[in-house]
């Protein structure tokens, strides 16, 4: 069959303030659309992907117009699900015979309402886990003429209902799961991180394992009560993706694990491997302040790591134990210690209108990002993400924003009872300009310049740090109309 696989129309405005989008805006590769197309590419069908990151609505409509698929697939996040919509119902109307699925954070935790959401000219079925088996089954019943009756991990319409499968239980085997996709991607060096993140190009994202046996209140993941805890795939699995990432031409590598520490052995053997095989290519990792140690940081450094990302969260440790993070400040503080003594460059993301926080505790936080004094620090609102315990538990630590849009770690969706989103934003505001202004800060930002790249990057902060001082809106949406379906002409980003 001919499928489609759809990222929604989106710009940087969508979710960043135009004034600091430069300093700001990524592109990351989608990872979990380019594993669905591999599962749709072994099981014989022929896939085109469209980037709306890349594409306007109308630009999507018009290949979808010219390819002619059988089938849809459409990625959305919570706040993309209005585009999301408004894109499945556009294609209807081009042949309404296309059956159209959607998958993703919203869709996954949303289920029922996202069928209601869409109506009968909308969106069939939602793809609600493991997609690289459940898209090519539910194909598979499409070509056959048969019902989706008895595919784990549906729901879809049948005439007036809507009918809800059992869940597809959890892949064990993640070798058994083909490499993602990247073929499909076109132009590689449009995918980007924020500037002043990766330090070559092109940039390959790669997951080594699934899930999370932590319970933060504010991390949605599909296994919602840890009944199989961190999925892993075997080292030498995911040396041959390392390989093949290289060979597809990749110099940087950022693995996105939740915490790529949590098997402590494992880790230490991917390190090893990459290091006895003497890959040629940099890479980024992201750990868990208490499962590191100097050891494991140095062996990661040896083998090519340039950057490591701790989610400190708070400065305060009443915070942390309410979004049940499980750290301490002072295991945050040894680890950013042990990684800037191996060399390191340290990322430290904050997060602001926690539960029960209050804005002093909020400035707390800012004299500890301070204190730490990490490479590149990040300040976010606390998001409340469908499927998260947050989010179940709304009545209990605050109110909710009823605009999808503002789920974004941008957008101040959550408000505690003990703060006002204006607050947060100040805060936002306060952060960012005191950890950026500092002396100390700028004037290493500055000798670290190596290349155009750094220069870039350097640039690009330099203007954000400008707006910050000169806008006290800064971090207040910038409300597009909503639902037009249509954005600015797009023009590919200049990596």
């Amino acid at each position: 069959m001919k499928c489609a696989l759809i990222i929604p129309a989106w710009v940087p405005e969508d979710i960043f303030s135009s004034k600091t989008a430069g300093s700001q805006i990524n592109y990351w590769q989608p990872l979990g659309t380019l594993y669905v197309a591999s599962g749709l590419l072994a099981s014989g069908h022929d896939v085109k992907f469209l980037n709306g990151a890349f594409m306007t609505h109308e630009e999507i409509l018009k290949d979808i117009k010219e390819y002619n698929p059988e089938f849809v697939g459409i990625y959305s996040t919570t706040f993309g699900w209005p585009k999301a919509k408004k894109t499945a119902s556009d294609i209807k109307k081009i042949r309404k015979e296309i059956f159209i699925c959607a998958g993703g954070p919203y869709p996954i935790a949303m289920q029922e309402q996202c069928l209601h959401d869409t109506g009968a000219e909308g969106i069939d079925a939602i793809i609600t886990g493991e997609g690289e088996i459940t898209v090519p089954e539910v194909l598979g019943k499409i070509q056959r003429g048969n019902s989706l009756e008895g595919v784990e991990g549906v729901v879809y319409r049948k005439g007036e209902t809507t009918i809800k499968n059992p869940p597809r239980p959890l892949i064990k085997e993640l070798d058994s799961i083909p490499y993602p996709a990247r073929e499909l991607l076109g132009n590689k060096n449009l995918y980007i991180p924020p500037p002043a993140t990766y330090r070559r190009r092109p940039v390959a994202v790669l997951i080594t394992s699934r899930g999370c046996n932590r319970r933060c209140i504010f991390c949605f993941q599909i296994d919602r009560y840890r009944k199989n805890g961190i999925r892993y795939r075997s080292v030498e699995n995911v040396m041959n993706e390392i390989d093949l990432c290289l060979k597809q031409g990749f110099r940087e590598i950022k693995f996105i694990d939740d915490t790529l520490a949590a098997d402590y052995d494992r880790a230490m053997g991917i390190t090893r491997e990459i290091k006895a095989r003497k890959l040629d290519f940099t890479w980024f990792a992201s750990a868990c302040v208490n499962q590191v140690d100097k050891p494991l940081l140095q062996a990661f450094r040896d083998a090519g790591c340039w950057a490591i990302l701790f989610g400190a969260e708070s400065g305060v440790q009443k915070n942390l134990n309410k979004i049940r993070k499980g750290i301490t400040l002072e295991q945050t503080r040894e680890a950013v210690r042990s990684a800037k003594k191996a060399g390191l460059k340290v990322f430290t993301p904050f997060m602001f209108g926690i539960p029960g926080e209050t804005f002093e505790d909020g400035l707390k936080t800012i004299d500890f990002a301070c204190e730490l004094d990490p490479d590149v620090a990040n300040f976010h609102a606390i998001t409340p993400f469908p499927g998260t315990d947050l989010y179940d538990d709304i009545a209990e630590y605050g109110t909710i924003s009823s605009d999808l849009t503002d789920f974004t770690y941008q957008g101040a969706a959550f408000i505690p009872d003990t703060m006002s989103r204006d607050l947060i934003r100040r805060l936002r505001s306060i952060a960012f300009r005191r950890f950026y202004s500092r002396p100390r800060y700028l004037v290493r930002r500055f000798l670290g310049i190596r290349n155009l790249n750094d220069l870039k990057a350097s640039v690009k902060g330099l203007k954000s740090l400008f707006h910050l001082w000169t806008r006290s809106d800064l971090f207040t949406p910038e409300t597009p109309e909503p639902d037009s379906g249509s954005e600015p002409k797009k023009t590919p980003a200049n990596p």
